[in-house]
Formats: structure tokens, C-alpha cells, sequence
């Protein structure tokens, strides 16, 4: 900053706030919302979320357009791609166990910006979806009184040819919609409850289907005859994983219940876990069924189960498939309007959103007001927009969600240890970050005056919020490390000096270094070429390089040779070279230290399981239309509009960091190779002028490390 000069200085702050990350609760249980969901509370909203009308609809559009029977091999890849987000969904909403889902935990981990984008990306995503689902849920039920509601609509009511607009106001699907929000706003028992019901119902209809689909089923129709099993080759079955991917993106809605889950920390993972592999084998076997039952290329698309029992004679089996359906979207309809109103609630919390949608109701314990506005919001989609052009916009905001939650898996693994202190309000906040000067002595030099046991102790501060932390600096003159507070975390002294005699766990000579630095054994390979950077930035820009060269990756595989035409060597080089950037940014990550395990549920083998995670999610971003990106470039603007206007000046991290620029006194506490434990005290002044005295006093340092003055 200092080489810049005073130029620079708002560009600087400029990106400090649009990086900054959310500090939680000391007990992140904490809530004003109410924890009680069970494990299978969750699950089955989960369920709810990923088995809808895609389960009816989905399956015969797939079967008979892309990909034939093999769409039993779509919905299996489609179902492990799905299962690398949500490790990372599962790990966050147990480690992060609040509400707000993919935004809050790119809140902790990537910064503000980063995380409102995602917030509003995900907004867009449930209202569209909320309204979809709920005019495929009026169609159907049109469909089964032969159309008699929307000929009486167009009749009686109104009809227009407008562009964007439905040919008719669709106001069964807007009802539905207003009413499953009132419901909703009774409080999260009430709305489990009903989703108990309705999911309950559609699994017994799977069941039935299954049983039932089996005993109809006919081999020849996977034969030669009917064009053999995969009649559209691999194409067909990966650009079948590729539509069958977004029959999951509902297990969202797991993570974003996590502040209302009684133990976030096993229930998160456990159902999640549940949800996928039931949404999975539902998908799997219920395809089996329907390509058994009839030919593949006789599918009816728009209803192909229930068509498919109509054609075999047993329409009354028809019928109960359309009940299910009917129910099977209800769920949906409650994922998407229980999940909605709760990232609203997550944004206006922190300030990146109008407040009033933080408001919870005493009784209920919900965003009522959140809840009411959005649900309205969605019923006005569906009273009047034709939304079937608008439902490939759903995945970007889905795909781009999933990208930034395994990247910030990443960066969270190996994020070095911030410091924390308590702010007053119940808040932990970064030391690191703050405003507030202090003094870092050298290792054995002490460069203020030193009082003595026969001198009077200063005057106490001030009673104002203190900003202290803990500096442990080794003999070998390493970099000092930064710790809470003095009293609660004197242990960690005993257990470096434990580590550095090379007589603690692993043996003579083993050393688990602190987070986000540099492994021992690649020290001597890797670490002159990182040697300017501090701990946690080489993971920082490992991450960044890797998004990058998975984009590139990713557009050369779906652009190169097709609209970009590339030659064959400048393919196979482009490939070559993006490839091992890929592959060597995912190395430099694994050779830094990551977290102590904890008690929570961990994504196993990081980076590489997220790094997958990332590239696939790239990769099908890429193969939307044109006009999806054109869209999503729209909203993006609009949204950076919301920010700048509204969210950056209002963030409650903005104001804590403000609030702390008013703090008087810092206190380090620094051990010095002598054995001598220093707290060095220093008022802080506003910026621009000079720091007045300094105190600092020697404190007893034995092998137990008794704080207490001489």
C-alpha cells in the first residue's frame, strides 16, 4: 500500500469491502429461527425438492429424444455428478449451520461481493422454478379434466398474444402458490408436516409403479428390434447426464434448513446422503420401468407414465400416477417457496438486503414478511409469464452456485487460522482485519519500556471493547501466530514447543505446520517459489488459477471444435496445456496443510473431489444457449445495481469494521525466546494521527504458564 501512494488508497478499501468475509457467532447455534427438524425432516424435504415432475415428465422426454433405455445409465452418472456438490453442500451446512445455503458459504469463505451475486442468482432460480413448477402443476391437473379450466379461463376471463406473455392468465397456478405461502408462514412444523403428507403419498405411487411397471415389463423393448439399448450411442447417454443433472439440484434445500435443524452437525450429512440416494434409485428404477413397459420411441413425452399404464389397458393405474405427480410438484412447491424466503432472511440479516425482510415473527419463528412478498412475487410470475422459455435460465444460476461452493470448500480447508475476538455483541471478529494499530516486538527484543514487579500498574482502560489476541513466536524466529485471547488458549504454547522438540504425534521429528502453510516435505521443492507469499495467499491464487484453467478447459472441449473450428494440433496442444494447469493447480493446493480434522462431516480427498466438482459444473454452464448467458448477464447487472445501491452501505460487516475503528486499547501477549511472557498494550488513535504511550508488561512464563502480574 505504501508503494502505491495516497492514489491508491480507495481502490484499496474498495476491495477490502468487497472482499470481506461474514465473522459468526461464537456459538453458531444460535438463532432467532426455531431448530426443529429431525434428520428426517430434512431428508424428506430434500426428497421433496429432487423427486417432482421430472420423475413423470423428465424421464419420457429423455427416453425418447436423447437418449432411448440407456436413460437408465443417464440418471446414474447424473446422480454421482450430483453427489460432488452435495459433499460440499454437506460439509458446509454442518460446519456453517445457518441459513442462506450456497450465499452464506461463500459469505465465510470467498467475500461479500462473491456471495451477494450468488444470494441473487439463487433469489431468481427459486421464483422461476416456484412459478414453473406451479403452471406444470395446473396444466396436469387441466390435462386430466380435458382442458376444461383453461378453455373457461380463455372464454370467460381473458386471453392475449402478447410477447412473454402466457396465452392466458394462468390463476389455479397462481392460487395454489398464495396458498401454499399462507400455509407456509404457520411456521416450519407446519409446512414439514404437509410435506410429510405429500411426499409420503408420491413414494407410495413410485412403489407402485415400480411393482406394478415390473410385472408389465417386456425385454424385447431393450432388443435390437426396438433399436437395442443405447440406440443414440455415448453421445446420447452423456448428453442425457447432462438434462438428467438438473432432475437433482433440489438437495439445496437441505443446507438451507441447517439453521433450523436440531443437530445440524450429523443431520446435514445423514440426510443429504438420504435424500440423493433415494431421488437417485427413484430416477433409475422408474426409467427401467417405463422403457420395459412400452417401446422408447412411443413415449409420450408430456406424461409418459401415465400414458404408458393407458396403453397397456389399465388406465385406473393412470390415474393414481397422476395423483402421484400432482403431489410429487406440490413437494416441489414447497421446496422452492421454504427455501426462498430464508436466503432473503439470510441477505437482509447481514445488511446486503432490505431489512425489512429480516423480520421473524415471535410466534411462528419465520421471515413472515419474506415469505408473503416472494410467494406473492412467484404467484405474479405464474399469473402471467409463459415460462417455458425461461426454464434453461434455472441451471446457470444452479451450476454457478455449486462452482462457488466448491471452490469455498477450497479455500475454507486451507484458510489459515484467522483471530478472533469478541466484539460485544455476541460477534467474533477478525483481529487481523481490524482497523485498530498494535505492536508486534521482534523475537527477544522489547522495544517499549518494560515496567518492573515494584511499579505501580497503569491505569486501567478505558471500558471499551478490547481487540486481543495471542502472538506465539518460536525460538527459530518463525513467523508469530495469533490466537483468541491470553487466558483460553495458553495450552497451544506447551503444544508447539511439544511439536517443535519433535517429540509430539508421528514421532521424532514430526511437525503438523499451521494451516495454509506450506507441507514440511515440499518445502524444499516449493518453497523458494512461494517465499513472497503469505500463508493462505498461494491457496488463494492456486484457486483462482483453477476456475481459470478449468474455464479455458471447458471451452476448448465445447467450442473448439465446433463453432471455433480449431485445428486438429492447436486442439490437442489447447487441451494439453489447459489440462496440466489444471491438474498442477490442483497439486499446488494439495501441498499446503489443511485443517485439523474435525468432529463434523469433511468432503474427502480435497481439492480433488471439489476441483471435479468445479470442472463439471463448468462444463455444462458452457453448453447453455446464448440467450441464457444473455439473461444471466441482465440479472447480474441488476443485482450489482441492488449492491452498490443498498447492500455495500448497510453490510453489517461494514459496520462492525467502523464500530471498531473506535476501539482504544490492543493487546498482544508475545513469548519470547527467554521464556518471558510480554503484553504489549498500545492506544490506538483515529487514522492520521500518532499513537501516544505504550505500555508493556512482563508476565511469569513456567511450564504451566500461570498469567498473573509480577
Amino acid at each position: 500500500m505504501a508503494t502505491c501512494g495516497r492514489g491508491c488508497l480507495p481502490a484499496v478499501r474498495l476491495c477490502h469491502r468487497l472482499t470481506r468475509l461474514k465473522t459468526l457467532q461464537v456459538d453458531v447455534m444460535a438463532t432467532s429461527l426455531k431448530r426443529c427438524l429431525t434428520t428426517l425432516d430434512l431428508a424428506l424435504l430434500g426428497v421433496g425438492g429432487m423427486v417432482g415432475s421430472g420423475l413423470y415428465v423428465l424421464t419420457g422426454t429423455v427416453a425418447k429424444e436423447t437418449a432411448g433405455p440407456a436413460v437408465v445409465l443417464s440418471f446414474l452418472m447424473a446422480g454421482v455428478a450430483s453427489l460432488l456438490a452435495a459433499l460440499c453442500y454437506a460439509e458446509f451446512g454442518a460446519r456453517v449451520p445457518r441459513t442462506g445455503s450456497a450465499y452464506m458459504f461463500t459469505y465465510v469463505s470467498v467475500g461479500e461481493i462473491w456471495a451477494f451475486l450468488i444470494g441473487w442468482n439463487v433469489i431468481l432460480e427459486y421464483m422461476i422454478g416456484g412459478a414453473a413448477v406451479a403452471r406444470a402443476w395446473s396444466g396436469y391437473l387441466d390435462a386430466i379434466f380435458d382442458h376444461r379450466i383453461q378453455n373457461f379461463t380463455e372464454t370467460h376471463v381473458m386471453r392475449w398474444d402478447a410477447p412473454f406473455l402466457a396465452r392466458y392468465p394462468d390463476l389455479l397456478a397462481s392460487g395454489v402458490l398464495l396458498l401454499a405461502s399462507f400455509v407456509i408462514s404457520f411456521g416450519v412444523r407446519v409446512s414439514s408436516w404437509l410435506n410429510h403428507i405429500f411426499s409420503a403419498v408420491s413414494m407410495a405411487v413410485i412403489a407402485f409403479v415400480l411393482v406394478f411397471g415390473f410385472a408389465l415389463a417386456d425385454p424385447q423393448n431393450w432388443g435390437a428390434r426396438e433399436g437395442g439399448f443405447a440406440p443414440f450411442g455415448l453421445s446420447g447417454v452423456m448428453a442425457g447426464t447432462a438434462t438428467c443433472f438438473y432432475a437433482f439440484v433440489g438437495f439445496d434445500v437441505i443446507a438451507a434448513s441447517s439453521e433450523e435443524a436440531r443437530d445440524p452437525q450429523k443431520a446435514i450429512p445423514m440426510a443429504t446422503a438420504i435424500a440423493l440416494g433415494l431421488a437417485a434409485t427413484a430416477y433409475v428404477l422408474v426409467s427401467a420401468v417405463l422403457t420395459l413397459m412400452v417401446p422408447w420411441h412411443s413415449l409420450d413425452p408430456n406424461s409418459a407414465l401415465a400414458d404408458a399404464f393407458y396403453r397397456r389397458g389399465y388406465s385406473w393405474a393412470g390415474f393414481i400416477v397422476a395423483v402421484g405427480s400432482i403431489c410429487a410438484m406440490n413437494t416441489v412447491l414447497l421446496s422452492n417457496l421454504f427455501s426462498l424466503p430464508r436466503i432473503v432472511y439470510a441477505m437482509a440479516e447481514d445488511g446486503l438486503f432490505f431489512s425489512v425482510f429480516a423480520r421473524v415473527n415471535p410466534v411462528t419463528k419465520v421471515p413472515v414478511v419474506a415469505i408473503l412478498v416472494f410467494g406473492g412475487l412467484m404467484a405474479l410470475m405464474a399469473l402471467l409469464f409463459d415460462l417455458e422459455a425461461l426454464v434453461q435460465f434455472l441451471s446457470i444460476g444452479t451450476l454457478l452456485a455449486y462452482t462457488f461452493v466448491a471452490a469455498s470448500v477450497i479455500v475454507l480447508r486451507f484458510q489459515p487460522e484467522r483471530t478472533h475476538a469478541s466484539d460485544g455483541g455476541g460477534q467474533k471478529t477478525d483481529a487481523s482485519s481490524s482497523t485498530s494499530a498494535s505492536v508486534t516486538p521482534s523475537p527477544g527484543v522489547v522495544t517499549t519500556a518494560t515496567t518492573t514487579p515494584s511499579a505501580p500498574p497503569p491505569p486501567p482502560p478505558p471500558p471499551r471493547p478490547l481487540d486481543e489476541t495471542l502472538t506465539l513466536t518460536s525460538p527459530d524466529g518463525s513467523e508469530p501466530k495469533e490466537y483468541e485471547s491470553f487466558s483460553d488458549k495458553l495450552q497451544l504454547v506447551e503444544r508447539d514447543r511439544y511439536h517443535a522438540d519433535g517429540t509430539g504425534a508421528g514421532g521424532v521429528g514430526a511437525e503438523r505446520r499451521p494451516t495454509g502453510h506450506l507441507r514440511a516435505r515440499w518445502e524444499p521443492y516449493l518453497g523458494r517459489a512461494l517465499d513472497g507469499l503469505d500463508s493462505g495467499q498461494a491457496v488463494t491464487l492456486a484457486v483462482a488459477m483453477l476456475m481459470v484453467s478449468a474455464v479455458s478447459l471447458c471451452s476448448v472441449l465445447v467450442f473448439g471444435s465446433g463453432p471455433l473450428r480449431l485445428p486438429t494440433w492447436s486442439f490437442g496442444l489447447l487441451l494439453t496445456l489447459f489440462s496440466l494447469t489444471f491438474l498442477l493447480s490442483l497439486a499446488l493446493i494439495w501441498a499446503h496443510q489443511q485443517s485439523p480434522d474435525l468432529k463434523t462431516f469433511q468432503v474427502p480427498l480435497v481439492p480433488f473431489v471439489p476441483g471435479l466438482s468445479i470442472l463439471l459444473n463448468v462444463f455444462l454452464m458452457l453448453k447453455l444457449s446464448p440467450l441464457t448467458w444473455i439473461r444471466f448477464t441482465v440479472w447480474l447487472a441488476a443485482g450489482l445495481l441492488v449492491y452498490f445501491g443498498y447492500g455495500i452501505w448497510h453490510s453489517k460487516e461494514g459496520l462492525r469494521e467502523r464500530e471498531q475503528q473506535d476501539v482504544d486499547v490492543a493487546a498482544r501477549y508475545v513469548v519470547l525466546p527467554s521464556g518471558s511472557l510480554v503484553e504489549t498494550v498500545q492506544s490506538v488513535q483515529p487514522e492520521g494521527q500518532e499513537h501516544t504511550h505504550t505500555h508493556t508488561h512482563a508476565r511469569a512464563h513456567a511450564h504451566g504458564l500461570h498469567a498473573g502480574p509480577q
